[in-house]
């Protein structure tokens, strides 16, 4: 794809992972949270135009800060996300309003990084905000996962026998 097309799908995909972090959604620790934050890192990894040729030096100094601007902003992500406990003993997660900073903040230190990375010379292309992307949802989710092991979950109680059969409004004859 182009750069402006990958460029689009970036913009689009952090959109909509925004958007839905602000509505209340069940987090499900049994399933493989890292699957997705692993799979962008293979495909981030795997371009060869990862580090300009160049300026392989500079180059690599730019993505490390990337990489840890990324690892901040999943941490600071996490940590500024309320986690509840309903009844049942399902746990729920939804952002803050510090989550809009949070990611003001990010967005704005990644422009910073690459405006300075442009200022050297340095060719940067779309695979380093996607390994930084792989970096913040790998941490925000190692970190949510981490806090709702730690809720005191209230037990579920055993179904009883007829649980599921809704009682009658009639009176049984004597």
């Amino acid at each position: 794809m182009s750069g402006l097309v990958d460029a689009l799908v970036i913009v689009a995909v952090i959109a909509l992972v925004i958007v839905r972090q602000f509505r209340a959604s069940r987090i499900d620790t049994d399933r493989r949270w890292w699957l997705l934050p692993g799979i962008l890192a293979v495909l981030a990894l795997r371009e060869p135009s990862l580090l300009d040729a160049r300026h392989p030096t500079t180059a690599a100094l730019v993505l490390g800060a990337e990489v840890i601007v990324g690892l901040a902003m999943g941490a600071a992500w996490a940590w500024t996300t309320r986690v509840w406990v309903e009844p049942d003993g399902a746990v729920w997660s939804r952002s803050t309003g510090a989550s809009v900073a949070v990611w003001a903040v990010g967005i704005g230190l990644r422009l910073g990084l690459f405006g300075l990375g442009t200022l050297l010379g340095v060719h940067q292309d779309s695979s380093a905000l996607m390994l930084g992307l792989a970096a913040t949802l790998m941490v925000r989710s190692g970190i949510l996962i981490r806090r709702t092991r730690s809720l005191h979950r209230a037990p579920v109680p055993a179904a009883a026998y007829g649980d599921a059969v809704p009682r009658s409004a009639w009176k049984e004859r004597v």
